[in-house]
């Protein structure tokens, strides 16, 4: 038997190895009940119960013709052809040219990566960190200020002395740290293109061991209680940011996603609470910081996980306040947080919980946005609420209080994904970025895939770590779900506040060179666009929909023909969809801003193979690349 590299694993992976989902039986039941719902509609070729269960998707596509589509297009590019080569390309008229990449430094006194060792210790935490993702710019005063996330590190990219690249030290761990959680950097453009601004005094790192708050329902709560911190309020670190948001007030979201894997212990005798287990939460992990820093010992602190998982809230204006993570907005493995105000002035926070058969969310504040307002408790003070899909196109917003769940105020903010799963929610293909039209009231969310949905082992019907069944329905149509859809919800009353909503489907990715059926894709899939496991997702001012996607990059079998992963642009008048960037071999697109003028977008190229960006014989390093035209002209 081969054995496994656990440093390669994705985050699905480790989870699957560590702690397989439980199952349930009486398949045949719940498949019936999926596709024997309301007939088809537009005309969707029908093959087989995925396909049977697609039938929302003609919603989109069906009163749109092919001529129409194009003659209402608002694509400023030609699209370009899949790659799987070892570069970023961009369509003709376009430029792209780097950044800012890991291991680069922010200030002047700071020297740039060792290309073959990387980054030293004393310098981790004042360099550009490892594996870019979710980023927002702001605009402060004539300024322009990035905050962009590093999701998690390489191992072996980290410490490629080590064997493994597994720490060998309490020193190892401090630099697997410091190259995690947020930069925030000013950036300028000049005769070179645009280029971070060394010595800013925006310039700071944010990482495991930067001090933060714990503000709102679990502000202070025994749950989150510790030795080091008997209040509970004050924490160090966030972990595993991964997509990001930006409030109307000038703050940056950022989001703790696979917060479980930095938290173990070698204490064969430790007795795991039962909460760990919906979280993922074992006794091995990929960074072994339990070995070295007791803090992520859970025999030693088992409350110190309890005190991740959340949207955190940073200042980009002020290198020096404190983060704040606001707990009312949930405890789960957060995507992105994808902020609106509703007519009425409330703040609604839309957010997904990345993991197979997990749950789509929103928050509304209490509170009313007023420009130059106290923002301080909008995010604190709230209800949140978790989706219900039904076959029929319609949906509903539960709410999570004490009165559904049955759980106080601070286990709901801690203990989020047993709530939802206590009020009925619907289980989704690992709900990723959700996005909010700007120019229309209608939002959107990457259902990014789901290879457990439908699947039968041992007789029995795999669920979520919860319990909740995964069986097919109209939302998640297609079992063993490689692909990924996008769903789309209007918001009852044109108001994201109300708890009715009507949906569809804005694309199934699929691959229709290897498929006839359901896995082909959506009528707006074809040879020329398709592409799998969408991912990140950012509307620009002009209502055009940019989707990135993380997914198989073998272009071989099932994933034949969609080369590298990219980034493609949606029209969501007409469904059209066509490629825009391809990023290098290995990595995942990720993470999309653009320049206060809209002339440049700014792009994440997450965990690449060698030799990007810098060529043969060097590292290879996560980049934020920028793109503009020839012309100058708009781009966003």
């Amino acid at each position: 038997m081969t054995e496994v590299n656990k440093n390669e694993l994705s985050w699905d992976e480790w989870d699957e190895l560590h702690n397989p989902p439980p199952a349930v039986t009486d398949f045949d039941r719940v498949v019936e009940k999926a596709i024997s719902r309301r007939g088809f509609l537009g005309g969707i070729l029908a093959v087989g119960s995925a396909a049977a269960a697609m039938g929302t998707l003609g919603n989109l596509m069906s009163s749109t013709s092919a001529q129409a589509q194009e003659a209402a297009s608002r694509f400023a590019f030609k699209p370009i052809a899949i790659q799987t080569d070892a570069t970023v390309h961009v369509p003709e008229g376009y430029s792209w040219k780097p950044l800012a990449k890991w291991g680069q430094p922010l200030f002047s006194n700071v020297s740039d990566i060792d290309p073959v060792n990387g980054v030293s210790l004393e310098n981790s935490d004042k360099v550009f960190g490892e594996n870019t993702d979710g980023m927002e710019l702001f605009l402060i005063g004539d300024r322009q200020v990035i905050a962009v996330n590093h999701e998690y590190v390489n191992n072996k990219t980290n410490l490629p002395n080590n064997a493994d690249g597994m720490p060998m030290s309490a020193d190892d761990v401090r630099i697997l740290q410091n190259l995690q959680g947020v930069t925030v950097m000013e950036v300028a453009e000049g005769e070179n293109g645009w280029e971070i601004v060394l010595d800013s005094p925006f310039n700071r790192r944010i990482h495991h061991n930067t001090p933060m708050k714990l503000s709102g329902p679990a502000a202070g709560s025994d749950l989150v209680k510790t030795a080091a911190d008997p209040a509970g309020v004050d924490c160090l670190g966030t972990f595993n940011n991964c997509g990001a948001g930006k409030t109307p007030w000038g703050t940056y979201l950022t989001c703790e996603e696979n917060f479980n894997g930095y938290f173990g212990t070698t204490n064969a005798e430790f007795q795991m609470p039962d909460d760990y287990k919906r979280y993922g939460i074992v006794a091995e992990t990929r960074y072994a910081y339990e070995k070295f820093d007791e803090r992520f010992d859970v025999a030693k602190n088992p409350n110190e996980p309890r005190r991740a998982g959340y949207v955190v809230e940073i200042d980009p204006s002020d290198a020096s306040s404190t983060p704040i993570k606001r707990t009312a907005l949930g405890r789960f493995k957060h995507e992105n947080a994808a902020v609106t105000i509703a007519r009425d002035g409330r703040v609604v926070v839309y957010m997904g919980d990345d993991e197979r058969g997990e749950f789509l969310y929103k928050f509304i504040s209490n509170g009313i946005y007023v420009p130059g307002g106290d923002t301080s408790k909008l995010l604190d003070e709230g209800t949140l609420y978790v989706a219900k899909f039904s076959d029929d196109g319609a949906g509903e917003w539960l709410a999570l209080t004490p009165e559904t769940t049955g759980m106080k105020a601070d286990e709901i903010a801690v203990f989020t994904r047993q709530a939802a799963s206590k009020v009925g929610a619907t289980t989704m293909d690992r709900p990723e970025w959700v996005a909010v039209n700007p120019v229309a009231v209608e939002a959107y969310c990457c259902l990014t895939n789901n290879s457990r949905r439908g699947e039968i082992k041992d007789g029995k019907l795999r669920t979520n770590a919860g319990g909740d069944e995964m069986a097919v329905n109209a939302v998640n149509p297609r079992e063993k779900n490689e692909y990924g859809q996008i769903v789309r919800w209007y918001p009852a009353n044109d108001d994201h506040t109300d708890s009715k909503f009507n949906w569809d489907l804005f694309v199934m990715a699929g691959n229709p060179v290897v498929h006839q059926d359901a896995y082909a894709g959506s009528s707006n899939i074809n040879e020329g666009n398709m592409f799998n496991s969408p991912d990140g997702m950012m509307f620009d001012s002009t209502g055009l929909v940019w989707i990135q996607t993380d997914g198989e990059d073998s272009n071989e079998g099932d994933f034949a023909g969609q080369g590298n992963n990219q980034m493609l642009a949606g029209d969501p008048v007409t469904g059209r969809i066509e490629r825009f960037l391809t990023g290098p071999k290995g990595s995942e697109v990720t993470g999309l801003t653009w320049s206060a003028d809209k002339r440049t977008m700014f792009a994440g190229i997450q965990h690449p193979d060698a030799p990007f960006p810098d060529g043969e014989g060097k590292l290879p390093r996560s980049t934020v690349v920028a793109i503009k035209r020839d012309d100058n002209a708009l781009i966003g």
